[in-house]
């Protein structure tokens, strides 16, 4: 045999070995950050799953947020589901899925919490839920949140995540922006405090609407924060926009969050502006 045909075959095996040695490894071990490229093995992500060098924080599940982030939690409004408005094409099916993969309802998880001996009411948008789109249910949950605070004289925290309103919903989605401002409008009238933190992604009609309205606006490093995507606003204006114009970090220096906030420290945090504010009162 040729030892140049004899190679060729030794290379070939090896791959296929390599291939088949590669397809054992389960996936996901290894993470690379969408901002700094830093590649981590997942456990070096932490109970934070941010990124070590960077502090990007990758998407995370509600529930997973909430076993780092408060003391305790009573969850509401379980049974909500939504009645898909306009019977749009697979949309069940993708809800179906959606509900299985998060163990939620809908795109947001909401209840009454506490961090020491600071009650809140807490929402915690859910981004692998159809990228946390804003629909029926989770307007309607949101608002019977801030509802049930105001009764109760609780402050409100917010965790957004979503990439807008959800199309499958057309106009019964957008209507929870306005459902949802009312009811922040009506919280604020009594005096009450809301806290909004904006993780990756906020965006759309969520952005345009209650992520916006809060007294302190908080953001996680490096999160995408916009009305529209970049293509459209570049088609739109017919000229390249900076690649940053949508972090965190450019939104905090033009006025319009008010600090950006590790997760190692949002507990820690969030504890204070709430004790700051105990009885949930802005001018307490």
């Amino acid at each position: 045999m040729s030892p140049f045909l004899e190679n060729e075959q030794n290379v070939k095996k090896h791959q296929k070995a390599l291939k088949e040695a590669e397809d054992k490894v389960p996936a996901g071990l290894w993470k690379v950050c969408p901002q700094c490229g830093t590649e981590s093995f997942w456990q070096d992500l932490g109970r934070y799953n941010a990124c070590p060098k960077c502090a990007y924080g990758f998407r995370l599940k509600a529930r997973a947020r909430l076993t780092w982030l408060v003391d305790s939690f009573l969850e509401m409004d379980q049974e909500l589901v939504t009645d898909d408005p306009l019977d749009f094409p697979n949309y069940q099916a993708k809800l179906v899925k959606a509900q299985q993969e998060t163990q939620l309802n809908d795109s947001i998880l909401t209840g009454i919490a506490t961090i020491g001996t600071e009650k809140f009411a807490l929402g915690i948008m859910e981004p692998n839920f159809i990228m946390g789109s804003l629909g029926k249910v989770t307007g309607e949950k949101l608002a019977r949140l801030f509802e049930r605070a105001r009764q109760e004289n609780l402050p409100v925290v917010v965790f957004t995540a979503s990439g807008g309103a959800r199309m499958q919903e057309g106009i019964a989605s957008l209507m929870q922006m306005a459902k949802v401002s009312n009811a922040i409008a009506q919280h604020a009238a009594a005096g009450l405090f809301y806290l909004s933190v904006l993780c990756d992604p906020t965006t759309g009609g969520v952005l345009a609407s209650f992520a916006s309205q809060a007294d302190i606006i908080l953001a996680e490093p490096h999160a995408l924060i916009g009305f529209t995507g970049r293509r459209v606003i570049e088609q739109t204006l017919h000229q390249k926009i900076a690649p940053d114009l949508q972090q965190a970090e450019t939104v905090l220096r033009n006025g319009f969050i008010d600090a950006i906030v590790e997760r190692k420290h949002e507990k820690q945090l969030l504890q204070k502006l709430l004790k700051l504010h105990t009885g949930g009162k802005v001018n307490g």
